[in-house]
């Protein structure tokens, strides 16, 4: 098979294509989850939820943070591990949550969870019963009849329900199903997920080839990420990237497209920027998510959005949305590279686009 040989900026255009955030314009919220994949749906809210943010970069002003709130209400989108997705996507993790903790042999800490779930097997009949008689509930709606707690030197100890909860939808027993108000709703599977079920080593293979659609180039293994993998497996064709050591995966689809840039913010938490490593090659980007440093050691800001001009990423937005006060406040705009006079008026387009979506006042530093 052919090795493509790409320049960084060929690489870059691919990604940035991949993830729609070029100059083409998407109009339609099920299309852009389709074909990112995933949204990851993340609590923090100094700006706007994460998954709202992506949405906006995509389709703009018209996008409503409701219509994201009301698809996962009506399960025309779901969420699964703290990601939304489409509900045929389900469908490709449906085997591997039938062979929960794990296919053989397992490790001990596999054994440890299987053991304690066991041991708690009362309670998790107690927990589908409930659901099952007056679901969709709230966890503090869920029984606690667990004999063995739940032991952490974290924020989870003797938090049963959740962790169980946890652990059944792990097992495909349970599923997320909307909210009420703040809180999950969860519910039994069967009533949520579609019926389709795809083999474990196809599922597995369709998982990758997905994966490389939504991200254009990706690495064929990568480190063990805690959520959505960084890496695609066989998936695509080999690429080598010019003064990027090693190989790479490329999705062909996406070879040998024009290409037109546009300026976008993004959440820290977009899939463009998410691997952190992928990033420092291609984009030759430096950048970290500084929420959870002290604010003495910040050089970006507590929720900095990384700022696209084309192929480029160029600088940091270090803003927040102070809701009580009605002001968008923009801290600073942090320049890794020289603005030229379009990108500032571009930028700052943006930046009072997203005020103005967010429904807050702008308030520019002096």
């Amino acid at each position: 098979m052919t090795v493509h040989k790409l320049s960084r900026a060929d690489a870059r255009r691919i990604a940035v294509r991949a993830q729609l955030l070029d100059a083409r314009s998407p109009t339609d919220l099920f299309d852009v989850v389709r074909r990112l994949t995933l949204l990851q749906n993340d609590p923090a809210t100094a700006v706007a939820p994460s998954a709202d943010l992506v949405l906006w970069s995509r389709l703009g002003s018209a996008y409503r943070p409701g219509q994201l709130r009301d698809a996962l209400d009506e399960q025309t989108l779901l969420e699964l591990h703290g990601m939304v997705r489409p509900p045929e996507d389900i469908a490709l993790y449906r085997t591997e949550m039938a062979e929960w903790p794990g296919r053989p042999p397992l490790r001990e800490w596999q054994e440890d969870l299987r053991e304690w779930v066991d041991a708690n097997n009362g309670c998790r009949l107690d927990i589908l019963h409930r659901l099952r008689a007056d679901g969709p509930l709230i966890t503090r709606e869920l029984p606690d009849t667990c004999e063995i707690p739940w032991r952490s030197s974290g924020w989870t100890d003797n938090r049963n329900v959740t962790k169980l909860l946890g652990f059944l939808v792990q097992r495909g027993e349970v599923a997320a199903a909307g909210r009420r108000g703040p809180d999950r709703l969860w519910d039994l599977a069967e009533r949520v997920y579609p019926d389709d079920v795809v083999p474990y080593e196809e599922a597995l293979r369709r998982r990758d080839e997905r994966r490389l659609g939504a991200l254009g180039i990706a690495r064929a293994k990568a480190p063990k990420s805690p959520s959505e993998p960084d890496d695609v497996g066989a998936a695509g064709e080999p690429a080598t990237v010019e003064g990027v050591k090693g190989r790479w995966r490329v999705d062909p689809r996406h070879l040998d497209q024009s290409f037109t840039g546009r300026v976008a913010l993004l959440s820290p938490l977009d899939r463009l920027v998410y691997d952190r490593r992928r990033l420092t090659e291609l984009f030759e980007y430096d950048y970290q998510l500084e929420m959870f440093k002290p604010a003495a050691k910040r050089r970006w800001g507590y929720w900095a959005m990384p700022i696209l001009d084309g192929d480029r990423l160029v600088g940091k937005l270090d803003a927040a949305a102070d809701r009580r006060a009605g002001v968008f406040r923009v801290h600073a705009i942090h320049q890794d590279v020289p603005f030229t006079p379009a990108m500032t008026t571009a930028v700052r387009d943006e930046v009072s686009d997203l005020a103005s979506w967010l429904g807050l006042d702008l308030a520019l530093p002096t």
